[in-house]
């Protein structure tokens, strides 16, 4: 724990204020800058560039690379200079494209992390000048600008944005599970306190860096910033990476799976050529060179720069990822659970209807809900903005003129309500507005015709008609109630919202979204069910939900769901549609019970309330006008909140799978028919069947011609469904097609060996040869039957830089037995009878793969 914060409890605020150099009022420009240049920006676990230096000896060190400039160390060794010197040109060749990749990468995935910005509420002076100055407005600035005594307020969905000290707080909550792990939210205050032990939980008025504001308000100054703040000191462990995500651990596997294949193939390579040819040099060198050649070493590179594609592309369309292998989860998500404001309406909330009891249009309803929003201090919500921005604000206004604030009662979302205390022409009342279903709870008499009646069961049954009424209609409904106060009173809290008495209804409209309909039918379209989970009344969302043509069959509330059985869980949110009155855990209840299910989940959410559920979700999205919890809680931010942007980004995340499950189909199958190949050739041939910086080479050319793969063009019908990693069905596909490439092999042996004569070791170089350009034109190639379903170059087509690159590998193999590096390589030219013959070969290899392909996408049901 901090000394400073330990050293800062016990004062008293203006003391504290005093500690820290500071004032009520803020630090003035002059002041700012001095402590900015002294502490830095105020940052905390940020990810550290490395120094150009450092990328390129942890790339050099990477294993496959240390392979490699062993094995050019045992060329030199044994007077292979020429090799030794082609093997050093592919580390540096590999290295210079991976470090090239990655550094545009990390670049591109900052530049649109940048866009994304927590804020902070800080109060700084109008002006510098000695002594006080006078307070100015609140200003809302990023939280990297935010130096020790600036003066911050909070309201509830605030991130604190460092370590502070409360000098006054107002029924102020936080949650400090990120630090504690306890889930329950606790109670803050700005009295000084002498903390019986050195924890976090003791520190009543201090708050951390990291935590978040449930409810309530509060201001306080800033104490500790960036790496001096507790949370900075705790970083590594409280900004733990997510678990691997399928499509991690799909890849994980995957290099395992070739991993292990190497530990086989190699030793048996290596055994089988000495113990044939006698040469156990030559021999470790081929076995080395062919563990290489099986090695996926392009397969990070590919992922990655896929995956920032990705999200290049996204960002075009107004989608900003945070994590970028969030962008794959996107691909695979099956159901989508969304809030219906903004995503369904229009997010433009318009007071309609002011109603007593009875449905009655009335005034004194009216001004008791303009008054409750324009005192209440916590988050402003697209309701009140609609209350205080009226036509007739300006007239309302007047009619309170002279009111003033006495004391308020936050909101939170256990209460669904709020209250404030206001002195209005001196008379003190208590304005209760929330929920209906909790203002009626804590309401004792009802207010209609100018007369009071107490409330009992038959008079909530009847006045809730009109509330039923108001819902289908489409109305959100709010209820509002007064209490008279004591004119002694100062203060008010929760246990002041009793015996209240109901005056009646403010009435909201939020139009459907023009788009919703289509997006919704888009998205289901692409295989994705949507889920509306709100906390709002279930009678207007079904609504809304028929007018968006999203159909309902069921609707669930969250009492219903809590007291579920947990078989009865995974029913209900089997069949519903619509989830209402969600409290936020009961949210994120609902997205684990469809995880468990197998579901993968995204989740889209702005307020406060949706801070649990985005965490539960497999994908979490928000908008970037969203509260800082949401905000920080997702992978994924909007800056334009509409599900035509998520399906679009649901594409994307599909065509980084299709990418990458191209490039380990080719790799696994390739490498699978290569171990029958080479270890075929190593047992009959009296010499090696290709030299082992020939096998490097062919293997330089290969991974160039695939670092295209990440700009391919991706079907249509594979776009169409979510995609999960499956290794099972990467193992059958190896295992069907991989053989079909060393029948081809086999039969080049034969028209080497039989045709032209290439039987003894005097005649190694023209078999190796031979072998080497099929082998790389026949792997290059594939790709293109391999990356599509349809007719390769007939239906589908690969991306103008796949082909360029293919092409030009192609012609580099080609060129190379006739090119000035021929006797470095260990090449002969090649007879002009070999030419229309591997042209034959070719074809029929192309043709064979696109029929076992196109029965083996039948057989087993694969898209």
């Amino acid at each position: 724990m901090p000394p400073l914060l330990l050293e800062l409890a016990p004062l008293a605020a203006p003391t504290a204020l005093e500690r820290l150099q500071s004032r009520a009022t803020g630090l003035d420009p002059a002041e700012v800058e001095a402590r900015r240049a002294r502490f830095g920006p105020n940052q905390v676990a940020h990810e550290q560039h490395e120094a150009l230096p450092m990328q390129l000896v942890r790339r050099l060190l990477n294993p496959l690379n240390v392979l490699l400039l062993g094995l050019a160390g045992v060329s030199v060794a044994m007077r292979d200079h020429e090799a030794a010197a082609m093997i050093v040109a592919m580390v540096f060749l590999s290295v210079t494209l991976a470090l090239v990749q990655e550094r545009r990468s990390s670049a591109a995935a900052g530049r649109l992390r940048a866009m994304v910005r927590t804020t902070a509420m800080v109060l700084r002076p109008a002006r510098a000048a000695a002594g006080e100055s006078p307070p100015g407005p609140p200003v809302e600035l990023p939280i990297d600008r935010l130096v020790p005594g600036d003066i911050v307020h909070l309201s509830a969905g605030d991130m604190i944005p460092a370590d502070l000290r409360l000098i006054a707080a107002k029924d102020l909550f936080v949650n400090q599970a990120p630090l504690t792990g306890e889930s329950l939210p606790v109670e803050k205050q700005a009295e000084p306190s002498t903390p019986a032990a050195p924890e976090i939980a003791a520190l009543a008025n201090v708050c951390f860096m990291g935590t978040t504001v449930v409810s309530g308000s509060a201001t306080g100054v800033i104490a500790l910033t960036g790496e001096r703040a507790y949370f900075g000191g705790v970083a590594h462990v409280v900004a733990a990476a997510r678990a691997p995500s399928s499509f991690d651990k799909g890849v994980d596997r995957f290099a395992w799976l070739m991993i292990r294949f190497i530990l086989v193939m190699a030793p048996l390579v290596f055994v089988i050529n000495g113990l044939t040819k006698g040469d156990w040099v030559e021999a470790l060198l081929f076995a080395t060179a062919v563990a290489v050649g099986l090695t996926p070493e392009m397969l990070p590179m590919i992922v990655t720069v896929n995956l920032a594609k990705g999200a290049i592309a996204m960002s075009r369309r107004k989608v900003i990822v945070k994590r970028l292998n969030a962008i794959q989860d996107f691909g695979a998500m099956d159901v989508l659970c969304t809030d219906k404001t903004g995503t369904l309406t229009q997010d433009r909330v318009i007071l309609e209807r002011h109603v007593d009891l009875f449905g009655h249009d009335s005034d004194e309803v009216l001004l008791d809900a303009y008054l409750n929003s324009a005192y209440q201090s916590g988050l402003r919500n697209l309701l009140d903005v609609a209350v205080l921005e009226r036509g007739d604000a300006e007239a309302l206004a007047a009619r309170t003129r002279g009111s003033r604030k006495i004391d308020e009662v936050p909101f939170d979302f256990e209460r669904r309500r709020m209250s404030v205390a206001v002195d209005l022409n001196g008379q003190h009342r208590l304005i209760c507005k929330g929920a209906v279903e909790e203002v009626f709870a804590v309401s004792a008499w009802g207010r209609a015709g100018g007369e009071t009646v107490p409330l009992d069961a038959s008079h909530r049954d009847l006045l809730m008609q009109t509330v039923e009424a108001l819902n289908a209609e489409g109305f959100r409904v709010v209820a509002v109630a007064t209490k008279e106060l004591p004119p002694e009173q100062q203060v008010c809290g929760v246990a002041d919202e009793r015996d209240l008495t109901l005056m009646g209804y403010v009435a909201f409209l939020d139009p459907p979204k023009e788009s919703a309909a289509r997006a919704i039918a888009e998205l289901a379209a692409h295989g994705i069910e949507v889920k509306v989970l709100t906390g709002d009344n279930d009678v207007v969302t079904r609504k809304i939900c028929r007018e968006v043509g999203l159909g309902v069959t069921r609707t669930v509330v969250g009492s219903e769901f809590e007291a579920a059985a947990p078989d009865e869980r995974a029913a209900l949110v089997r069949e519903a549609q619509v989830f209402a009155k969600l409290t936020p855990m009961q949210k994120a209840a609902v997205i684990e019970t469809l995880q468990a299910q197998g579901h993968v989940v995204g989740f889209l959410g702005d307020g406060i309330n949706d801070g649990p559920a985005l965490k539960a979700a497999d994908v979490g999205i928000s908008v970037d006008s969203a509260v800082d919890i949401a905000k920080e809680s997702a992978d994924i931010i909007l800056l334009e909140k509409s599900l035509q942007a998520l399906d679009q980004g649901v594409i994307e995340g599909r065509k980084v799978f299709g990418n990458v499950v191209k490039y380990i189909r080719m790799g696994a199958s390739s490498n699978f028919g290569n171990m029958f190949s080479v270890i075929g050739a190593s047992a009959w041939l009296p010499f090696l069947p290709m030299a082992p910086v020939q096998v490097l080479t062919n293997n330089l050319l290969y991974d160039f011609s695939q670092t295209a793969i990440p700009t391919d063009n991706v079907d249509e019908e594979y776009l169409a469904k979510p995609r999960r990693w499956e290794i099972g069905n990467i193992g059958r596909y190896m295992l069907f097609i991989g053989p079909i490439s060393s029948l081809f092999d086999y039969a080049t042996y034969f028209t080497m060996y039989y045709l032209f004569g290439a039987r003894t070791p005097g005649q190694a170089a023209l078999f190796q040869t031979g072998w080497f350009v099929e082998s790389l034109l026949s792997q290059t190639l594939i790709i293109h039957v391999i990356r599509t379903r349809r007719l390769a170059f007939v239906e589908s087509r690969a991306s103008v830089p796949l082909m360029l690159t293919g092409l030009a590998a192609c012609a580099v193999g080609i060129w190379l037995p006739y090119s000035p590096f021929r006797q470095a390589l260990g090449f002969r030219h090649l007879p002009s009878g070999y030419w229309p013959l591997l042209a034959a070969m070719l074809a029929a290899y192309l043709v064979l793969t696109h029929l076992m392909k196109t029965w083996f996408h039948r057989r087993f049901g694969l898209d």
